[in-house]
């Protein structure tokens, strides 16, 4: 490595901090800088651990409604709401609490404010309270993540409108909610305040749930909650909103063109996300950016810029955090002076609805458009033992392999717990595995990882808990 680096770093969310953590251990003088106290980025903060605990919370609950058709009957419970709020704040404070405490111990020089460059190797920091800082610096990686997108046309100046971030505060347990979108942060948290007693009603624009995620998949997804939510409206789309005593009066447009009117309690607005590279100054450097807003890198994270690198959601889909963390580390690897890209097999996603959707690789829909020939392995849950245990078939593993050399180029897991077993699948892609390692692998028993082995023996007709013979 060369003379010591200076590295600054902006934004601490997973991919910041897992770069400024990386380069402190390689040996660099690091500078991290974020407008909160401590690291951990919106993920932390805002997103995907406050969303986890509420959606463990909803899943005790829902469990414990289930109960009955076993032979156990609990008495409805108490929602003690500052409780539960009190609860997910202390997850979040312990964990970004923990990562201050990393950081001091790396000794990296945490800085809370907000940065923009001046030039490329200098930045203008401004904090509350105290006066502006200029930081100068050999190499710096852009990390500030992405923001709430919303509709100007449907923006309203209540406390009833929530978005991903307010309702994750719980202000309320509304006794009917509207959930404006069908992605997975609407879906995930429509399925909490469910869960805590509200009737939730979703509206798309699209003819199904989590556009973009594999069919079979969504499938057992939006028939559960068909069940749990109080109405789904695809095809549909919001034309207007107006505040009003009794809530919040929306005006529904379906596909044929009529309209309707209805009042709800509260409205939460979760139609996506957008790059955030608002106020850095990238105009004072050679940083390009495209007609969506996402800044050009190339595989080793550079940019236009010799001396800037950016990563994770300001530089491209998916939006996720451990890409951002994998790209972090990349980045810096490559300023260390090591051969290193980011050149990854697949990514997985997981939706953390009940139950949960995660994929990784190919999707079939994918393969279609792409006219990738593929074929098909599959095992139903209905006929894992490990499931009926859990009162629960409705899911499914799916395997798309190539036809020829039977290498595994996807797959796809419905079902509880599908975000903790797409793992397998991930390695098996990276690893170049084919249908037959994975059949040949002994998974243990009773266990929803058999699912796995058992989709690959279906393929080869050969199943123990399911008879399909192979086609000839």
């Amino acid at each position: 490595m060369p003379d010591k680096i200076n590295l600054a770093v902006i934004g601490a969310g997973p991919g910041g901090y897992a770069a400024a953590f990386l380069a402190a251990d390689l040996g660099m003088n690091v500078t991290l800088i974020d407008k909160e106290e401590n690291p951990g980025g919106v993920c932390l903060y805002r997103g995907c651990i406050p969303s986890k605990a509420l959606l463990h919370v909803a899943k005790l609950i829902s469990e414990t409604e289930e109960a009955k058709n076993w032979g156990i009957e609990f008495p409805k419970p108490k929602i003690h709401l500052d409780k539960l709020r009190e609860w997910k704040n202390n997850v979040v404070n312990k964990l970004t609490g923990g990562l201050g405490t990393l950081s001091k111990q790396r000794k990296i020089n945490f800085i809370q404010g907000t940065a923009s460059f001046t030039e490329s190797n200098s930045l203008l920091i401004k904090k509350e309270n105290e006066k502006d800082q200029e930081l100068s610096f050999d190499k710096i990686i852009i990390a500030t993540g992405s923001k709430i997108v919303s509709i100007p046309s449907l923006e309203l100046k209540s406390e009833r409108l929530l978005n991903s971030n307010s309702a994750l505060n719980l202000p309320a347990i509304p006794k009917s909610l509207l959930v404006i979108g069908g992605g997975y942060i609407g879906l995930e948290l429509g399925s909490v305040y469910q869960a805590l007693g509200s009737k939730v009603s979703v509206v798309e624009m699209l003819d199904g749930l989590l556009p973009g995620a594999d069919r079979d998949l969504v499938s057992h997804l939006s028939k559960r909650l068909k069940t749990k939510f109080d109405n789904i409206m695809l095809k549909s789309k919001v034309v207007k909103m107006n505040e009003q005593k009794a809530g919040i009066q929306v005006k529904i447009e379906s596909e044929d063109g009529n309209t309707s009117e209805i009042t709800y309690d509260y409205v939460l607005m979760s139609i996506g996300r957008k790059p955030d590279t608002s106020g850095l100054g990238l105009e004072n450097t050679k940083v390009k950016v495209n007609k969506r807003g996402w800044i050009n890198v190339d595989n080793q994270m550079k940019t236009d810029d010799p001396n800037i690198f950016a990563i994770g959601d300001i530089v491209g889909e998916p939006m996720l955090a451990h890409k951002a963390s994998h790209e972090g580390r990349v980045a810096v690897e490559v300023i260390s002076g090591h051969k290193s890209a980011f050149e990854p097999m697949a990514i997985p996603a997981v939706v953390f609805t009940d139950p949960e959707i995660a994929w990784a690789g190919l999707t079939e829909n994918q393969a279609k458009e792409k006219n990738i020939i593929y074929e098909v392995a599959k095992f139903p849950w209905a006929a894992s033992g490990r499931a009926t245990t859990l009162d629960r078939f409705d899911g499914v593993t799916k395997i798309l392999l190539d036809p020829e050399t039977e290498r595994i180029l996807g797959i796809g897991i419905c079902g509880p717990g599908a975000g903790e077993l797409i793992a397998e699948g991930m390695l098996a892609i990276e690893m170049g595995a084919n249908l037959t390692d994975l059949k040949l692998t002994i998974h243990p028993h009773p266990t929803l990882s058999e699912t796995i082995m058992e989709a690959a023996e279906v393929f080869f007709g050969q199943s123990t808990h399911i008879y399909r013979p192979k086609k000839k």
